[in-house]
């Protein structure tokens, strides 16, 4: 494990441990299992305000993409007007080209701590022991593309897991379609059509890599993806639902 993240790591390891031991006496064996959940979704509750402004920030590109388009057809041969423009235009709207990047990577560090603790087999000087529990008979330390366990009966833990995932994916992808259409008009039918559809078709596959990884990757780093991508789909749509009222 890096060095970068082995402190996180390790002070992540303790509470989601601690958590575990909290909940045992209530759920039993599915306590590992709840502790990543909640301590996943306590984690993602605290960087929400990242998330809706890089959505803020997405959003506000896409509503001024019909105009930077304009502006470069207008001033593609001059570059440095067009910077000027580009720039007094972004300023005016109080956003930039990094308005909905700049928040996604702040939170980068924080999701790689999570992902690496749940695929570590070692962690603060020891055994990863969350890796040691189960869920439904399935150990959340066992791989199942790159295992046993693949061919084996307690596969079908996986598939469920993973057909979560999938469903979850499939959804994320609907939101972000319907929230892309709400802000941006449509596109014209002349200009940039391969690229368009390029990028369309990126938006779609894009979100299933998340699948691919999960299953390569131990069984407790594909709950976690579960519940975080999860999230993500609701913040979406509670940002798409808040939009209307707020004007923004």
């Amino acid at each position: 494990m890096s060095a970068l993240f082995g402190v996180p790591v390790d002070a992540a390891y303790h509470l989601v441990f601690a958590l575990t031991n909290f909940l045992t006496p209530v759920l039993g064996g599915l306590a590992a299992v709840a502790g990543i959940a909640v301590f996943t979704m306590a984690i993602r509750l605290l960087v929400m305000p990242l998330s809706f402004r890089a959505m803020r920030g997405q959003a506000a590109l896409a509503k001024l993409a019909p105009r930077v388009q304009e502006l470069r057809k207008r001033y593609g041969r001059q570059p440095e007007r067009l910077q000027r423009e580009l720039t007094a235009l972004y300023t005016r709207e109080g956003t930039g080209l990094l308005g909905g990047f700049v928040p996604l990577l702040a939170q980068w560090p924080v999701f790689s701590v999570l992902y690496l603790l749940f695929r570590s087999p070692t962690v603060a000087g020891g055994p990863n022991k969350l890796l040691s529990d189960h869920l439904f008979g399935v150990p959340l330390g066992s791989h199942w593309l790159t295992g046993a366990v693949a061919l084996s009966a307690q596969s079908a833990v996986f598939l469920g897991v993973l057909a979560i995932l999938a469903v979850i994916c499939w959804l994320s992808v609907r939101v972000a379609r319907r929230m892309a259409a709400a802000v941006t008009p449509a596109p014209d039918p002349g200009e940039a059509a391969g690229a368009a559809r390029a990028v369309g078709l990126l938006s779609k596959v894009l979100p299933y890599v998340t699948v691919v990884i999960a299953a390569f990757a131990p069984l407790a780093a594909a709950v976690y993806l579960v519940v975080s991508v999860g999230w993500s789909v609701a913040e979406r749509r509670v940002f798409a639902a808040l939009r209307p009222a707020s004007g923004q």
